[in-house]
Order: structure tokens, then C-alpha cells, then sequence
């Protein structure tokens, strides 16, 4: 476990006067002095891993309300350290399920330039070892990851990101250690970073996941944006919930009380960013669950996506996000049953035989006032090279948004998939997602079979794949034997994201990452069988 591997690195951390000062013994609400590395550096750098799970590590100690465990391990060997906050007796999946209670994770550094979220999440260890945040612990269990991506963590340097405003001694970059964007990964599971956290969602459950970046690109007004999960496949109740009361509240209250300026998500683009002939307005990011808030909306949770703005100061991001984090905290505690209620009716509701979507495209609404913003160049003083900083001036300006996706092509879902007998890393993978797997002793006749009338393969790798578009459509068929399959049945909670992973023409499915290759022969035939569901 961590305590026992990373003794000597706490040890000499405090030997050396610059990591963890535990001054009173812990009573879960004695003030202990818990410091990041911003804190004691004046914001000029950000936290290491060994920093943070020590942090971790003395916040366990230090409160009984705190529980450390791990979630997984990076390429590099790094276990990815999870902290269990609420009134539970320790830190198993069980322990959480039996609290009863509305269970949170949040999650920082995933792109490890984008160091806010792994600095904020600290913040918030501490005050729960100094005895704040009560009120919350009655209806939440938190379970709290600062630092995702670990191994990206490691690699600082004052030329990653250069443009935005420090920290000035250098963050770590956006890639894992393979070179996987862990926030393209959500459904491929390549990565050990990804298929530990697809495990750690199946475990614990938590109703509500919280995946917290930094912004590039638009020179806007807003402090600080943020998105709902975005697949049109979501469930309605939850996009609902978030855009109409929990988001809106947020801002209003951000800025209100805070002077913080917050919205959805966006950019505009113009002609210097490559997009000439497309209409002035802001938009949101890309609708595929390879993203993690969308994946959790596809698993029927509340995904919600925080976005602190590149060019305020370091110190300023952090500040932002911590409160943007407490905001929403508080209104997941007085809204815990609701929120509940959602993500159960969302597993209770039955999608076969239901149109849903296999590819998307954007909603035009509006127009809306937007805050568009300017900044101005500083240098950094270690390096020399120019950072931005935000201005206060912001004006407004009225054009379109582009928040939502519409169904752009749909299928009707199946009772069941079905897959022929040598398919091991497609049930593997399906298994990491939480997706139940059963097998069929007696398969129908009768079921349909996907005829591929063409297929594309992109030129241009990304993420380590050719991505491929499959054109064709289902057909009835008459099996004269029925071969021992497995069977993934629709009728449970992850339907929705079995669609997603399993359609032939799914943007984001296997078969669009080449998982399915192996399988796709010269016939023309689809590899995996489908159940029809009964049409009314």
C-alpha cells in the first residue's frame, strides 16, 4: 500500500522542512497545517506526485473521516492514490455503498499541464481535517483523486503550455506515458490509468463525477466554464437537472457572492484557428463518451465538467476551481435525494426497442449574450517567454450557442448482443466497463445480422488508431445451428453505453477504434449478432 512504499519519501519531506507539518494530533477537527507546494512557493510551481500522496497521506492520518486507498496503477508504476472522505467506516467499495449516502468523485490532472484541479482537491483535504465541510459529509461520501494522470505529472517543464499563466517553474504535460490523451480513452480502455478508473466507477458507484481542467484556445470574459455530459444518449432527467437547476445556481451564486463570471463551455472560432467557413458563435466540445464526463453521463451519472481559465494567474485558478468545487459540493448536499432518485430511475429505465442515437450533431440555439474578453503579456520571470494574462475588461457580444447535440443517425436498441466464441478482449474490455456478460445456452433463431455495405479507414492516425466508419444495415437472419455465445443483455443499468461500445456505426464504438478489425472479414459480415427487441 502507499503508507509502507512511500514512508522514506514522507520522512524526508519533512526532514527537509518543505512538504507536511502535522502540529496538533489528529481529532478530526483540530487544526493541523497541511501546505501545498503553490502555497509554500509563492504559486511558482505546482505539487509533484510524491508531494501529493504524501499530502494524502498526512490528511489520513490527521482526520477519521479521511480513507486512503488506490485505484490503479500508471504505465510508469505509479498506484493513483483515493482518498474516501465522508462517515464510513473505511475505504471499501462496500463500506460506501452501505453508507447509503450520495458519493461524489472528483478528479484532477488529468491533463497534467493542467494543474488547478490537483492543487484545489488538496485545498479541500485540508479543510476537511480542520473541521469544515460537516454539513456536507451527512449527505455525501467523497471520493477524491487529485492527481489522474501521475506519470504525466512528472514531466515539468517551463515550456509546456507557455502561454498560459504559469505556474512559472513549469507543469507537466497533456499525455500519459504511452502518449494517450487519458480524456480520449474512456471507451478504448488502452491505457492502465483508464481501465483502473472504469473499475474504480464500477466499484463505488458514485452518482456524480467531477473532472476538473484548464481551458486553451478563446480569449473570453468567464472565470471560469463548464459542460454537462454531452451524448444526446444521456438520460434526459439528469441533463435537465444539471442545465436547469444545478449549473445555473452555481453561477448565479459564483457570482453573487464570489465575483467569479461562469458559463458552459466554449470557444468561437475564427479563421486564424483553421475553421473560415464556419458560423461566428460559441461551442461546446465534441459529444463522444471518450470523454470522461460524457461517459459518465452514459452510465446514467451526473458528469460534470469544470474548465478554469488558462490566462488567470495560477494563484487565481486555483481559488476559482476550489470555490466552483465547494459550490457544487453544496448544492449536491441539499439536493442528495434528488439526485439519487435520477441516477436509479436512469438505471431502471428500459431502452430496448428505443431509436438512440449513433452519431450527433450540434444544436444551434440563441442568439445569446456572450463575454468575450482580451489579455496582455507578461514574461516569465525564470524563463523569459511571454504568459497571458487575463484583462478586466470584458465586453459583450451577441451570437449563437452550440450547447447540445441532436441525434444526427439512430438505431433502434437490441434485447441483446450477442458474440460468437473467440471474442476474449471484447468481453475483457467490456467486463472493465461494468457492462454483465452472461452466457446463452440457448440462442434465438432468429436474429439480425449486420450486412457492411462499405467501410473507411481514416488516414491519419490519432490517439494510435485509424479510426473506421462502417456504412451497411441489420437484416434478419435464420440460424441453422446456434453456436455457444455470450450474450450481452440490454436490460441492464449500462445500456446505454453497451450501444455505444457495440453498434457497427457508432462513432465511439469498438469498431470505430479498430478493436473489432481482427474480425471484420472479407464477407462483409459484422462479427457480433444481434437479439431484436419486441417492437409495440
Amino acid at each position: 500500500m502507499i503508507r509502507r512504499a512511500l514512508l522514506l519519501t514522507v520522512l524526508a519531506a519533512l526532514l527537509s522542512g518543505c512538504a507536511i507539518c502535522r502540529c496538533l494530533p489528529s481529532t478530526g477537527s483540530a487544526p493541523v497545517s497541511l501546505t501545498t507546494r503553490p502555497e509554500r512557493t509563492e504559486y511558482r510551481e505546482t505539487s509533484r506526485y510524491d508531494e501529493v500522496v504524501a499530502f494524502m497521506e498526512a490528511a489520513d492520518r490527521a482526520s477519521p473521516l479521511i480513507h486512503l486507498t488506490t485505484f490503479g496503477t500508471t504505465n510508469e508504476g505509479r498506484q493513483l492514490p483515493l482518498a474516501v472522505v465522508g462517515r464510513v467506516a473505511d475505504a471499501s467499495p462496500a463500506a460506501v455503498r452501505a453508507s447509503g449516502k450520495t458519493v461524489v468523485y472528483l478528479q484532477g490532472n488529468i491533463h497534467a499541464g493542467e494543474v488547478e484541479g490537483k492543487e484545489a482537491l488538496q485545498v479541500l483535504l485540508r479543510e476537511i481535517v480542520q473541521g469544515r465541510h460537516g454539513a456536507l459529509l451527512d449527505s455525501l461520501v467523497l471520493l477524491v483523486a487529485p492527481i489522474y494522470n501521475a506519470d504525466g505529472n512528472e514531466r515539468i517543464d517551463p515550456m509546456n503550455r507557455p502561454r498560459q499563466h504559469g505556474p512559472i517553474g513549469g507543469m507537466g504535460v497533456r499525455p500519459n506515458a504511452q502518449g494517450l490523451d487519458l480524456n480520449r480513452d474512456h471507451t478504448k480502455l488502452e491505457s492502465p490509468e483508464a481501465r483502473g478508473l472504469a473499475r474504480m466507477l464500477t466499484a463505488y458507484d458514485p452518482h456524480v463525477v467531477i473532472d476538473l481542467h484548464t481551458t486553451n484556445g478563446t480569449y473570453h470574459g468567464y472565470h471560469l466554464t463548464y459542460a454537462p455530459p454531452l451524448h444526446p444518449n444521456a438520460p434526459a432527467e439528469i441533463d435537465r437537472i444539471l442545465r436547469r437547476e444545478w449549473l445555473p445556481a452555481v453561477t448565479e451564486a459564483a457570482r453573487r457572492e464570489g465575483d467569479w463570471l461562469l458559463y458552459y463551455y466554449g470557444n468561437v472560432p475564427s479563421a486564424e484557428e483553421g475553421s473560415p467557413s464556419v458560423e461566428r458563435g460559441w461551442y461546446t466540445f465534441d459529444h463522444r463518451p471518450r470523454f470522461g464526463t460524457n461517459y459518465a453521463g452514459l452510465r446514467n451519472r451526473f458528469g460534470i465538467l469544470s474548465e478554469a481559465y488558462s490566462y488567470l494567474t495560477f494563484r487565481e485558478r486555483i481559488e476559482v476551481t476550489k470555490d466552483f468545487v465547494d459550490r457544487t459540493l453544496g448544492w449536491a448536499r441539499a439536493h442528495a435525494t434528488s439526485i439519487r432518485r435520477a441516477t436509479a430511475a436512469a438505471d431502471r429505465d428500459d431502452v430496448r426497442g428505443r431509436p438512440l442515437a449513433l452519431t450527433a450533431r450540434l444544436r444551434r440555439e440563441g442568439p445569446v449574450e456572450i463575454l468575450m474578453g482580451d489579455v496582455f503579456e507578461e514574461a516569465n520571470p525564470l524563463t523569459g517567454h511571454m504568459m497571458l494574462r487575463r484583462s478586466d475588461t470584458v465586453h459583450v457580444e451577441r451570437m449563437p450557442e452550440f450547447q447540445a447535440f441532436d441525434a444526427a443517425e439512430t438505431e433502434r436498441a437490441p434485447a441483446m448482443y450477442l458474440l460468437p466464441p473467440g471474442m476474449d478482449s471484447v468481453v475483457e474490455r467490456l467486463r472493465m466497463h461494468g457492462v454483465r456478460v452472461d452466457s446463452v445456452d440457448d440462442v434465438p433463431a432468429r436474429v439480425e445480422v449486420f450486412r457492411i455495405d462499405s467501410t473507411t479507414v481514416a488516414e491519419r492516425p490519432f490517439q494510435g488508431h485509424h479510426e473506421r466508419r462502417i456504412w451497411g444495415r441489420w437484416e434478419p437472419r435464420t440460424l441453422e445451428m446456434t453456436p455457444r455465445m455470450l450474450g450481452v443483455p440490454m436490460d441492464q443499468p449500462l445500456a446505454r453505453l453497451v450501444f455505444t461500445l457495440l453498434e457497427p456505426r457508432s462513432d465511439d464504438g469498438f469498431a470505430a477504434w479498430n478493436l473489432l478489425d481482427r474480425w471484420i472479414a472479407g464477407d462483409g459480415a459484422y462479427p457480433i449478432l444481434r437479439v431484436p427487441a419486441m417492437r409495440e
